[in-house]
């Protein structure tokens, strides 16, 4: 589309972008109910019992069950800023949010730098993130079936390690920008499916609304600082191998 309507190919991907979203948006505000009270597609049944599992929460492993809190109390808050589960399950979160916005960031960028044409970098990075889609909803689905988490992030953790590993191996013997390429992709396919895992796991090991809401906004608000730090490890000095943002990556992914 280079060119139609005067504008370059780069600006046409924003703009077909940005209409797609508020499209979506558009039709959310119509589609989206806001309670199960409200929710016109469920029977009298379905929204009792749904209503029950909002304001009952529990594991089948304990057998309790705890009742949401009609009322806020600071004392929530408080219990959120110092639930150990949260600063680990942060670590954990850097480990796959850190390898994520670098991978984001920089992805055309290193593919470019393998040799390869600017409109054919990004081509490259379509089947990378096609496959972690697909992976991220077939792992979404069998952790759900399974009523397990960790199995599955650990693993998904693994595949990241293991990416990044290939990336600095290859990138060092150099001549083989095919295996970086593979090693990268496999790190991608890791990352887009640990992440949701990650963000699930802390949501549902945390009991009561007010506390739950107050730990996933410290868990995802400081989370989210690894995107400064993974904006500073793909350094332009450093192309085309990138050994110390791949190292760097990997070092997080290790810590989580």
């Amino acid at each position: 589309m280079d060119g139609v309507g005067g504008y370059e190919g780069w600006r046409w991907i924003f703009i077909l972008e940005g209409i797609l979203t508020v499209l979506v948006a558009c039709c959310a505000f119509f589609t989206i109910y806001d309670f199960p009270e409200t929710a016109k597609f469920l029977t009298e049944s379905e929204r009792a019992w749904v209503i029950h599992r909002l304001r009952y929460q529990g594991s089948k492993e304990s057998g309790q069950m705890v009742a949401e809190s009609e009322n806020f109390k600071w004392r929530y808050v408080r219990d959120a800023f110092t639930d150990w589960q949260i600063y680990l399950g942060l670590w954990m979160y850097w480990g796959i949010v850190c390898p994520l916005y670098g991978t984001s960031l920089f992805l055309p960028s290193i593919i470019r730098e393998l040799g390869y044409t600017s409109s054919t970098a990004q081509l490259l990075t379509v089947p990378i993130y096609i496959t972690a889609a697909v992976l991220a909803v077939a792992v979404a689905w069998f952790s759900d079936r399974s009523g397990q988490r960790s199995p599955y992030i650990f693993t998904c953790m693994c595949a990241i390690g293991i990416g990044f590993v290939i990336c600095i191996a290859a990138s060092a013997h150099g001549g083989v920008p095919g295996v970086v390429y593979a090693g990268i992709f496999i790190a991608v396919c890791g990352i887009y499916p640990a992440f949701p895992g990650n963000v699930t796991w802390i949501s549902n090991n945390l009991a009561g609304s007010y506390k739950r809401s107050a730990g996933m906004a410290i868990h995802i608000g400081v989370g989210n600082l690894a995107g400064a730090m993974a904006s500073n490890f793909y350094r332009t000095k450093d192309g085309p191998k990138y050994l110390l943002g791949h190292a760097l990556e990997l070092a997080f992914v290790a810590v989580g």
